[in-house]
């Protein structure tokens, strides 16, 4: 074998051996994988993203006293996306953002009349997390803004046939996470919590139709502040999470969402709850 060949086979075979052993020393430590050892040799800790997208069926109840004083129940879906950035895995304090759409159908009780109820939420925050239980228990606490559009559509007609739903809240928020084993299987049981604290909502006042508001500009209170007191709204998540492959795990849980708010000497609320399935994704960036 000429020199040059041989120079070529020993840096090849170095190479090789180096590419090989990475596996091993992502396997070789508890909780780490092999991108992790690949960013510890390159002396970078990268943002860790975890991407989450569910779809879930159940009930809807509806009250809305501007359109009619009669109780709405029916059944709904919705769609919820999560995304949750921390800029390395060991960060303290993590990015939360949340986006959900609901739509029912629904009727009142003697089956006469029918309501259409869809909404869209969007909740972005921040959320510090503490590691307990040889990280086996992770809680995070902080707040989140939110913002809510909706409509709620009454198919009796009428002068004020729909309603518009307008709110910006801010809500602390909790969450709690547990890894446990049943066997070999990992899984993964989350909770979390979000109530109000303060924000403003948009209504019309009693009495009041939306031809005063928008063509003849009579506006009568119609932002109004709210609070804990007059907007008892809360939002709670539970799942159970076990992974299906590296990167990607398989999402059971229940979202119940309890919207409340009494302005203006009206009522409403839309209560819903929902069986969600879906899946989580986890990825760093370089």
């Amino acid at each position: 074998m000429r020199t040059d060949d041989g120079w070529r086979f020993v840096r090849m075979a170095c190479v090789a051996s180096l590419l090989s052993l990475l596996p091993i020393a992502g396997w070789g430590q508890k909780g780490e994988t092999a991108t992790d050892s690949i960013a510890a040799l390159l002396g970078a800790e990268r943002p860790l993203y975890s991407s989450s997208y569910m779809l879930g069926i159940g009930g809807t109840q509806s009250l809305d006293t501007y359109l009619s004083q009669e109780h709405y129940n029916g059944t709904g879906i919705t769609f919820l996306a999560t995304q949750k950035r921390r800029r390395r895995p060991s960060a303290a304090w993590s990015t939360l953002m949340e986006h959900q759409a609901n739509l029912s159908l629904l009727s009142d009780r003697a089956n006469q009349t029918d309501e259409i109820e869809g909404s869209y939420r969007f909740f972005i925050g921040r959320l510090h997390r503490w590691q307990l239980l040889d990280n086996r228990l992770s809680l995070s606490a902080g707040g989140m803004a939110v913002l809510s559009l909706g409509f709620i559509y009454n198919t009796l007609g009428g002068n004020n046939p729909a309603q518009a739903r307008v709110n910006l809240d801010i809500m602390p928020t909790g969450a709690a996470s547990y890894r446990f084993q049943i066997g070999k299987m990992p899984f993964v049981a989350h909770y979390e919590l979000q109530m109000p604290l303060v924000g403003l909502a948009f209504s019309p006042n009693y009495g009041q139709s939306y031809y005063e508001i928008f063509s003849r500009g009579d506006n009568d209170h119609n932002v109004v502040p709210t609070t804990f007191v007059s907007a008892p709204t809360f939002r709670q998540q539970f799942s159970v999470s076990t992974p299906l492959s590296r990167r990607w795990a398989l999402r059971v849980g229940y979202l119940g969402d309890y919207e409340q708010l009494q302005v203006n000497h009206l009522k409403r609320h839309v209560y819903t709850h929902r069986v969600m399935m879906g899946i989580v994704k986890e990825f760093q960036l370089l």
